[in-house]
């Protein structure tokens, strides 16, 4: 079943692309996603899925009605959902740097967040190998402008039109920067895809070619036809009322959208004793969401490796797809796409395994080579038969320096940590019992 939607949301996302009855599609791929994250539960519980659930279901009143509406030039787009979009890129990034404040996070505040960013985000990238070993005054440089535009050249929405465009081609070179240097899924890319909505139709046609200029102009100009004339009474009458109680419908929506981010925006600062069933009426469909990334930075990059043994004695990994292992492999670039299952063992390195189930429940699987679980990695070095012994240990890695990579081709260093979760072994009955327990300390 979940197979099933993630494929109904893929067609209904392309057909969007592609133009066909968008808000239909917006629809499909709303509820599709909505149901995706409510079953995948601790495989989604990310901010970046809230951005775009928020996103997707503003965009439904943003989107022209019609199976091919073209350009939508009979249906331009309500200024409400176009300034809710524009809403949420502005929450995004200033709530972002409000958390970074107000955690009190000794290295926002002494401009050392940066120094180690690149090396201990959940999937780094080899880009971000090479900005690593630049000078700590270009860390401390981008910490400020981190802060800056986040907490005040964002603010240049509210301005003219101009400053608005200036704000995009800040903005943009920045998303760009952040997508080579890490792998934040998709998330990047909608902040991205929103920014474009600081730009007008007047400059977009200014630095349009000529001809492209032209035929836009000329489509968007086209007259709508008019209706027969023994049909225009009864169909106007209709679709009056018919419009009245969309205009109502999305009116009630869209301000209670507003209200229930402003009061999150609000509440950050002071609990101000405003109603709270509105915002909780809307927090199991996450569509008005409150955001900030980086409150604390990570001082560590901690990595949970599964390794399998048929003695007891002699130990083999289990490779992963996509997190850092191979010390001589560099780290890639997979955004959008989001690799969920090595993004939450990132989370889980940083905690214990009584809090992330997830690591102790997949030696079980790994007991019996269970295939979906297998699927996760990128091979099985058990194929013939089960391993007789699971267990997971942690590693702490590092990017190696400029001198090191040069001699030895590694990009990567690492120090064994010691046992992360309980080492399991099945017995001949079929029994799972626990053979070692962790021994590693918490991380800071």
């Amino acid at each position: 079943m979940l197979s099933a939607l993630c494929w109904a949301g893929m067609l209904a996302s392309l057909l969007l692309v592609l133009n066909l009855w968008p808000r239909g599609m917006l629809v499909i791929s709303f509820v599709c996603f909505l149901s995706f994250v409510s079953a995948a539960q601790d495989f989604s519980g990310y901010q970046s899925d809230g951005m775009l659930l928020e996103a997707g279901f503003i965009a439904f009143f943003f989107a022209p009605p019609g199976f091919r509406p073209g350009l939508g030039q009979l249906y331009p787009a309500s200024r409400a959902s176009l300034f809710l979009l524009q809403w949420e890129w502005f929450r995004i990034y200033f709530e972002s740097g409000v958390v970074k404040l107000l955690s009190g996070d000794p290295e926002w505040r002494h401009f050392t967040a940066m120094d180690e960013y690149y090396q201990n985000g959940p999937l780094p990238t080899w880009v971000g190998w090479y900005v690593q070993h630049l000078p700590h005054g270009f860390h401390a440089g981008t910490v400020y402008a981190t802060l800056a535009l986040e907490l005040g050249l964002v603010c240049m929405l509210f301005l003219p039109r101009r400053w608005r465009t200036v704000c995009f081609f800040i903005v943009t070179p920045w998303q760009v920067g952040v997508i080579l240097t890490a792998n934040y899924t998709f998330l990047n890319y909608l902040v991205l895809a929103m920014g474009v909505l600081l730009l007008d139709d007047r400059f977009v046609l200014g630095v349009m070619p000529e001809k492209w200029r032209v035929r836009l102009t000329a489509a968007i100009s086209r007259p709508e036809r008019s209706p027969r004339p023994e049909l225009r009474n009864w169909k106007e009458s209709i679709s009056r009322y018919w419009r009245l109680l969309k205009l109502s419908a999305s009116t009630i929506m869209l301000t209670w959208i507003f209200y229930v981010t402003t009061t999150e925006l609000v509440w950050m600062f002071a609990k101000i004793p405003l109603p709270t069933s509105p915002v909780s009426a809307l927090e199991p469909f996450r569509i008005a969401n409150r955001y900030g990334l980086f409150a604390v930075m990570t001082r560590g990059r901690y990595e949970i490796e599964f390794q399998g043994s048929a003695d007891g004695q002699t130990w083999v990994a289990y490779p992963f797809r996509y997190k850092p292992q191979k010390l001589d492999e560099p780290p890639r670039i997979y955004a959008p796409y989001q690799p969920r299952f090595d993004w939450n063992l990132w989370f889980a390195s940083l905690g214990s395994w009584r809090e992330y189930p997830i690591v102790p429940n997949t030696e079980v699987l790994l007991l019996s080579n269970d295939k979906d679980v297998l699927a996760l990695f990128a091979g099985n070095p058990f194929s013939r038969e089960p391993p007789h012994q699971i267990r997971a240990v942690l590693w702490q890695y590092w990017f190696t320096t400029t001198s090191e990579k040069h001699a030895t081709g590694m990009w990567w260093r690492r120090q064994l940590l010691g046992l992360y979760a309980p080492s399991l072994e099945r017995g001949p009955d079929g029994g799972i019992k626990v053979v070692e327990w962790p021994t590693v300390q918490p991380r800071e």
